[in-house]
């Protein structure tokens, strides 16, 4: 796991600045504090940040081939690169380490632009081919490793974190102000966009190549959603797919420096520790984290119980409200986008745990609920629209009595009397986001004049309108997760998987989600997966007989950090004068008098925790990459 930095300069004769790419990598040591590297040839320049993983001393980068033709830098892991390494010698190939980035190289040398879709893992990594004066950026299937990217007209520059972009003064800090409309309506920001203007991600799936001036950006992997109704049966499926899991969870055990598991108390962290423990006859170091104060939901007790069972060596650690806001303004410069993911900070103590234990590599659970339809708002939503359908015409009765349940104290039932006038595809934005959340029903009110002109483009909800597009002739169970997959899951989920981490200086890897994982859950029929009221039915029966009933049985919590309390409480007073401050970028684009009221309501029970958080971090973001300029 690394961090790499480049630029290419256009018109393919002025040199880039060696310092340049040395401040590049400099402002993400955090990445790769155990090595730095840089190639510098005319008008490429190229930099890598090393945390040392695999061959620990032969796998230094930038690295090359044997004339020096081509070059990489390169952030990740691939697990089939044995295979890949056995097939390129039989074809002549010779190789000088045993990193697997050495296998991308000869594999280019080989195939080309090809080579994208023969590498199972995550990665984002860049090649320059200097015979063809070609870079080729690429990433991911499902978008667990960032990689960004900006074209200034004279330069074409990329970097594992968006603050290595700004190290370059051509490079201006400008602010993509519809960007901050949709980061409103689902709480993060789908797609390609980020919150500076004309800086991109390169998304998940997709490799871009830029030569003689011209870029070309094209996908090479999605996610396809069977529509055949012909499969094997439950109990041989599910034998298929504990195969699937064990061969996964080896793989991303292949290390050269110990390997820890992050346990949730859930199911899938269990179940990811239970074939962590079967492929390695070394100890397994395992991590959770909890919080100070009475009456918080304790994910320890469930942790510690898979510990015991599989005889890990087990650490814990506790985080209080200070600890949450003391580490706010670090949240916003490693995430460097405003995503409203409290959990994320929950992430970052207990990784920092980890590393100071000795570990630099973690395994997760992320990832089960996208594929196996684990969240409960995905049966809960089937279960409405299957009522919408049955009630017809008199849809309003529905309405009416979901209303009524509302107000007899079914909280929960309160968002849907609203959707059942809508079809999916204009109500579900993606599992953070609904249309009748705060910010969507009031945002336009919440918004200045000036504000609301400088917004422009497509409809903020535009990215899942386009997805459902794509699957309208799909179940609706499916609909949901590859809106979730395309969207949530690389651009909140492993955005925040991925920084907080890597601010610890460890490599977190996501078993669930290797790509072959992903495309057996997707062939499966949707009742395999969300089967009347239960959830994630197939994994569950896979894993049955190996995680505690106790766990397989227990409601799903996630990272439940209690920051609604401590925002009406320990924080109370840093958001109220984080947000309406004189100076603030917030006020500048929000109502003041809304502002004041939403905390007020607030305070007087109402609770906004997601709004709260989203407008204080969008302001911090602000302060750090914004105004300190």
């Amino acid at each position: 796991m690394c961090g790499i930095v480049g630029k290419l300069n256009l018109d393919g004769t002025q040199r880039v600045d060696p310092g340049l790419i040395q401040r590049m990598m400099d402002v993400i040591v955090h990445r790769g504090p155990d090595g730095e590297g840089k190639y510098v040839s005319g008008a490429i320049g190229l930099g890598h940040r090393r945390l040392s993983i695999i061959d620990l001393n032969t796998g230094a980068q930038p690295m090359c081939n044997e004339d020096g033709t081509v070059w990489i830098v390169y952030n990740g892991e691939i697990y089939n690169f044995p295979d890949l390494r056995v097939e390129l010698e039989a074809k002549g190939h010779r190789f000088r380490s045993t990193t697997d980035t050495e296998v991308i190289i000869h594999l280019y040398e080989e195939i080309g632009v090809k080579s994208v879709s023969r590498l199972r893992g995550m990665f984002a990594f860049a090649i320059w081919d200097e015979r063809k004066k070609m870079l080729l950026l690429a990433r991911d299937s499902v978008g667990v490793k960032p990689l960004y990217y900006i074209n200034t007209g004279k330069a074409f520059l990329f970097a594992s974190e968006i603050k290595s972009l700004l190290e370059d003064s051509s490079v201006k800090r400008n602010v993509n102000y519809s960007a901050i409309d949709r980061f409103l309506t689902y709480l993060y920001l789908p797609g390609n966009e980020t919150l500076f203007k004309n800086i991109y991600k390169l998304e998940p799936g997709h490799y871009l190549t830029i030569q003689n001036g011209r870029t070309t950006l094209q996908q090479y992997w999605d996610l396809h959603f069977e529509s055949t109704s012909k499969w094997k049966s439950l109990p041989d499926t599910i034998v298929e797919l504990q195969q699937l899991l064990a061969q996964s969870v080896k793989d991303h055990m292949i290390s050269d420096v110990p390997v820890g598991v992050l346990l949730s108390g859930g199911l899938d962290s269990t179940g990811v520790l239970r074939y962590a423990s079967e492929s390695t006859d070394k100890p397994i170091h395992t991590f959770t984290i909890g919080f100070s104060g009475a009456n918080f939901t304790d994910e320890r007790p469930y942790a510690r119980l898979a510990a015991q069972r599989y005889r890990t060596i087990h650490r814990e650690i506790t985080i209080s409200a200070r600890d949450f806001y003391d580490f706010l303004p670090k949240y916003v410069w490693h995430m460097e986008e405003p995503i409203c993911e409290p959990p994320a900070i929950a992430l970052y103590f207990v990784s920092r745990l980890a590393r100071e234990s000795s570990v630099k590599v973690l395994l997760s659970g992320e990832g089960g609920d996208e594929a196996f339809g684990g969240y409960q708002n995905y049966r809960n939503l089937l279960l409405l629209e299957r009522l919408k359908t049955t009630f017809g015409p008199a849809k309003g009765l529905l309405r009416i009595g979901l209303k009524a349940l509302n107000q007899l104290g079914w909280r929960k039932i309160g968002r849907y009397p609203d959707l059942v006038r809508l079809p999916i595809s204009q109500y579900y934005y993606s599992r953070t986001a609904m249309p009748n959340t705060m910010f969507n029903r009031y945002k336009r009110d919440l918004y200045t004049k000036e504000f609301s002109e400088l917004i422009g483009g497509e409809s903020s909800d535009a990215p899942t309108k386009r997805l459902f597009e794509q699957m309208d002739d799909k179940p609706l169970l499916n609909q949901m997760l590859y809106v979730d997959t395309k969207t949530w899951l690389p651009d909140d989920l492993l955005v925040k998987a991925d920084k907080m981490t890597m601010a610890t200086s460890v490599e977190l890897r996501v078993p669930l989600l290797d790509f072959q994982i992903l495309e057996f859950a997707a062939a499966l029929p949707p009742q395999y997966k969300v089967h009347r009221f239960e959830t994630k039915r197939i994994l569950k029966a896979a894993l049955e007989k190996a995680v505690p009933p106790e766990i397989i049985k227990r409601k799903k919590v996630g990272f439940p950090v209690p920051y609604e309390r401590w925002l009406k409480s320990d924080l109370k007073h840093f958001i109220s004068d984080t947000l309406l401050s004189q100076n603030s970028a917030v006020g500048d684009y929000f109502r003041r008098e809304m502002l004041q009221e939403i905390l007020e309501k607030s305070e007087r029970g109402d609770s906004y925790p997601e709004e709260l958080f989203c407008l204080m971090v969008l302001e911090l973001w602000h302060k750090q990459f914004i105004s300190s300029r």
